[in-house]
């Protein structure tokens, strides 16, 4: 994708940005991951204000336990529940902004926001090494592990310990704890509540760099004919005649992670149908009506495009976040220059 076609979309996304800073979905609440997501997407555009701003509402919005409300209106709480995987996903935004900026200021700025939040994350890990998907507003943690979430709380868990060697401060309990999840993700598809039909659940532990190797390959594979619609994208779920352009591009990233160029830049071509001519996309199309499914444009949909794009195209020092993910925190990032997870979207 050419460079003014990013930055198109980019900037459709700091178009869509509340005033207080919160980026939030269609319908107008704001939940952390999307919403890190998003300005990861703004990072790669190099559009530092609206990213700046963006990592200030999630500073204010934080609460004392590390977690953040798992949808807000208005800066303010709609549902209370904190979600783990929203809390994880702001270390993945910190470190991302880090490595295209190399602002080490603004990553000290952060590192108490990313700290208190993976230390919430952590302690919902159960003696197996699953992470249960929330904490509800009453204290008690949830009753069960969701797979697509632990697998983006996994590269979370990496990037903080990244992280926290680049300030100073290294933090070896989030490591075993990503050690500890991470096998749990490739060895024990017990431990997590079924929700197969749902396609993140299929590439997540490839994008989050749990599963690798021979392993990787092989799991996008056994589903492929499944979940990929050829022409037009991936489909959300297995059972319903619609493909959405987030998913897409997230198993593009899934692809380029491991080597899988070929696939990665066929499936991205596809689901171009989907953009706007502002530079948004359309969240989904319905391939059997026909129609745009739901008939609205997404922010969150517009920053997986320019996450992929970038990974493609190695615009920025961040291009392979995703493929480090399965680096397991050895080195630094191989790809510098010289994008619901607990609960699916839908």
């Amino acid at each position: 994708m050419r460079w003014e076609r990013i930055v198109q979309t980019a900037r459709s996304i700091a178009a869509a940005q509340d005033p207080d800073g919160g980026v939030p979905w269609p319908e107008g609440h704001v939940d952390a991951w999307n919403h890190v997501e998003c300005l990861m997407a703004m990072g790669v555009a190099g559009l530092t204000g609206p990213v700046r701003k963006g990592y200030d509402w999630l500073v204010r919005t934080q609460r004392a336990d590390g977690s953040w409300p798992a949808k807000l209106v208005g800066g303010r709480a709609s549902e209370h529940n904190g979600e783990s995987n929203h809390a994880a996903y702001v270390a993945v935004g910190v470190w991302h902004e880090l490595l295209i900026t190399g602002d080490t200021g603004f990553a000290r700025a952060m590192w108490p926001t990313v700290r208190a939040a993976l230390d919430f994350v952590t302690g919902l890990q159960t003696a197996r090494g699953e992470i249960v998907w929330e904490r509800a507003a009453s204290g008690r943690p949830g009753a069960y592990a969701l797979l697509t979430g632990c697998a983006s709380i996994h590269q979370g868990l990496r990037s903080g310990a990244l992280l926290g060697e680049r300030l100073g401060d290294p933090q070896p309990g989030w490591e075993l704890a990503a050690d500890r999840l991470g096998h749990v993700i490739a060895a024990h598809p017990e431990a997590f509540a079924d929700k197969s039909r749902f396609s993140m659940d299929w590439y997540y532990p490839v994008l989050g760099g749990a599963v690798r190797g021979p392993a990787a390959g092989d799991r996008l594979d056994e589903e492929w004919d499944t979940f990929v619609e050829p022409g037009l994208g991936v489909r959300c779920v297995s059972d319903q005649p619609w493909v959405t352009g987030a998913e897409s591009c997230e198993l593009v990233l899934a692809l380029d992670a491991v080597g899988d160029r070929e696939r990665a830049l066929k499936l991205f071509a596809d689901m171009q149908h989907l953009r706007h001519e502002d530079g948004s996309y359309w969240t989904g199309w319905q391939f059997v009506t026909e129609r745009w499914f739901p008939h609205e444009r997404s922010a969150y949909t517009a920053a997986a495009v320019v996450l992929a794009a970038d990974a493609l195209g190695g615009h920025t020092p961040a291009a392979g976040l995703f493929r480090d993910a399965g680096a397991h925190g050895e080195g630094l990032p191989s790809a510098a220059c010289g994008c619901d997870p607990a609960l699916p979207r839908a």
